[in-house]
């Protein structure tokens, strides 16, 4: 068993999103794949790993949300408007308030990370002192994805957002999969610190990696070995073709 109640690590899901693409009444995070919603397989991931404490940010249509999570002892807090990933985090900080150590943070649209990966990814926040650890992925088509920009020590230097790459940015190939780790003590008043200064014009959590690195502190990275575990569901299109890799068995839910 990975972690034995273990108080250290708390989880937060990010599951407030619109999910304008799926073109339906209903969360994003509540369309069914093999046959359970696309959000019960993460809260699942995060149980499996024995995190006592799991913190979902729920939005739109949210009451729908947690109506469903009832069984699974999560607690919730609102992001009443859609302003970002970064002021998503930012409405955890009340709950969190009396917590110390690690932020695991997941994205509620990504099913199919193994407790394996995840238990990579704090080894690596661990063993490198980090502030800050990204799960990253390497994809030969990352058009649409946030690129990762290394320093020359292998270290997270600054995480650009596709819409706001330069052409050079854009050839990078590792990729920001959402997933992060963070240091309780620094999170948060980083948070206060990014600005909306971007295309989307939202607050995005990547901004941290910039505001962590200014201060000297260090962001490390963990690379996912099967970039597959990574996907995300953004759009009816990609659920439907996710559906047909399940079904054939080229990809596996590791709950």
């Amino acid at each position: 068993m990975f972690i034995k109640n273990d108080k250290s690590i708390a989880a937060v899901i990010l599951a407030a999103g619109k999910g304008k693409r799926m073109k339906s009444g209903i969360p994003k995070v509540l369309h069914e794949l093999g046959g359970h919603p696309i959000i019960e397989y993460v809260v699942k991931t995060a149980k499996k790993m024995n995190i006592r404490k799991i913190v979902m940010v729920v939005g739109h249509k949210g009451q729908m949300i947690t109506e469903f999570l009832k069984p699974y002892e999560v607690e919730f807090v609102w992001q009443r408007e859609p302003l970002g990933t970064g002021h998503a985090l930012l409405q955890t900080r009340d709950i969190l308030s009396d917590f110390v150590g690690t932020i695991l943070v997941l994205c509620g649209d990504v099913p199919f990370l193994s407790t394996q990966t995840l238990k990579d990814l704090i080894q690596t926040y661990q063993r490198t002192k980090a502030s800050a650890t990204v799960l990253t992925a390497v994809l030969e088509a990352p058009q649409g994805y946030g690129r990762v920009i290394r320093s020359s020590d292998g270290y997270v230097e600054k995480i650009v957002e596709d819409k706001d790459a330069t052409s050079e940015e854009r050839m990078e190939k590792e990729i920001n999969t959402g997933t992060f780790c963070f240091d309780s003590r620094l999170i948060f008043s980083a948070l206060d610190q990014v600005k909306k200064e971007n295309q989307q014009g939202e607050y995005y959590l990547t901004d941290v990696v910039k505001i962590l690195r200014k201060s000297n502190r260090k962001v490390s990275a963990f690379q996912a070995k099967d970039y597959r575990e990574t996907m995300g569901i953004n759009s009816l299109k990609q659920l439907q073709q996710i559906e047909r890799l399940l079904a054939n068995g080229e990809i596996k839910i590791n709950v």
